[in-house]
């Protein structure tokens, strides 16, 4: 997944190990509530991430072809910020905020994800582990992106809410 760096309409693209484009990622700009668009190289959507509108804690909503899978809400915490995740029963197990962590349905891991170093723009690196669940899991990790450079922008500027 990367992202490009001066791009006003938040697009960006998802490709394969070979550089072949798999799927496209659309968000919303300037508008409420805050979502992106999943769509396959064909345009058929795959799924979206929706933000939660007037919530005290950020949260997210994981959309897979119409159907609500996931929910990622911030827990309320004094020192380290945690988010419960809801639905799949889906954890992250690694280092969330540096973009390197494995997700586990269960027992079983499921998905792998790496932040590439040295690179012009965020570039991340998926490897999905179980087919079946390739269309969340993209929906997942987008949620999960878009989750961290908020609350990172938020910090950045002086601790101002990015809800």
């Amino acid at each position: 997944m990367k992202q490009k760096v001066f791009s006003l309409s938040e697009r960006f693209t998802i490709k394969d190990e070979l550089e072949n484009d798999l799927y496209y990622i659309e968000g919303s700009f300037f508008q409420i509530p805050k979502s992106f668009q999943v769509t396959d190289v064909a345009g058929n959507e795959i799924g979206t991430v929706v933000k939660k509108t007037f919530s005290w804690m950020p949260r997210f909503f994981v959309n897979v072809q119409g159907k609500e899978e996931v929910v990622i809400q911030k827990e309320f915490t004094f020192f380290k910020d945690r988010y419960q995740i809801t639905g799949e029963n889906l954890a992250i197990h690694g280092d969330f905020w540096d973009k390197n962590f494995e997700v586990f349905q269960g027992n079983l891991q499921v998905a792998r994800v790496v932040e590439k170093w040295f690179t012009w723009g965020d570039t991340y690196e998926i490897e999905i582990l179980q087919d079946d669940l390739e269309h969340l899991l993209i929906c997942f990790v987008v949620a999960l992106d878009y989750v961290t450079s908020t609350e990172r922008a938020a910090r950045n500027n002086g601790g101002a809410n990015a809800n």
